[in-house]
């Protein structure tokens, strides 16, 4: 992609913004290509090191306070437009809340499925703990091999609890990032599109 094919498209991206500020965040990117060029790269690898449009324009409209977004305008309705939302209410209203339910229900499951991967993550490492204690435990006061065993077992749990931290890890991370996601595409449903 060429630099000026770049900044037309994060502009479109960032029409939501303030005018002043748009061109501010256009011109940084502008620079920052100028800059990769001067270093020796050509103008498409320049801008394919700059990062994706999508990927820009979604992190600078989270940063965004809502207050600073234009929104959108608001349009004056026909009487036939009325009409009919007026009697199809029963209709899309039932199907905007069922949607809308669907879509809490969807976030409420996903994060439940979090918890419950840290809570097993948590009962595996109370359990090497818990299983080297009890092994050392059993091993000096009645029988020396079913305290080793105990112990071999509660290594086993603690070696497994290392492996699930790094999914626990990755699931919180990619839950997070799709919840943004989603708040973002609402958001942006919200906020007034300019032409360019």
């Amino acid at each position: 992609m060429r630099k000026n094919e770049f900044l037309a498209a994060l502009r479109a991206r960032l029409s939501a913004l303030p005018v002043a500020e748009r061109e501010e965040r256009i011109g940084f990117y502008s620079e920052m290509i100028d800059d990769r060029i001067e270093e020796g790269l050509s103008e498409e690898e320049a801008v394919d090191g700059v990062g994706s449009v999508e990927d820009i324009a979604d992190q600078i409209l989270s940063e965004v306070p809502p207050a600073r977004v234009e929104v959108k305008e608001k349009r004056k309705l026909g009487a036939g437009v009325i009409v009919l939302l007026a009697l199809g209410s029963p209709i899309w209203l039932s199907l905007a809340v069922a949607a809308f339910a669907v879509l809490i229900a969807f976030y409420a499951v996903l994060w439940s499925l979090v918890a419950v991967v840290w809570s097993v993550f948590a009962a595996l490492v109370a359990a090497g703990f818990g299983g080297i204690i009890g092994g050392i435990t059993v091993a000096i006061v009645s029988n020396a091999f079913a305290g080793l065993a105990l112990i071999a077992a509660a290594l086993f749990c603690a070696g497994l609890a290392i492996f699930l931290f790094f999914g626990c890890l990755s699931a919180t991370v990619g839950s997070a990032i799709l919840t943004k996601k989603t708040f973002i595409g609402i958001k942006n449903l919200i906020v007034r599109k300019e032409k360019i």
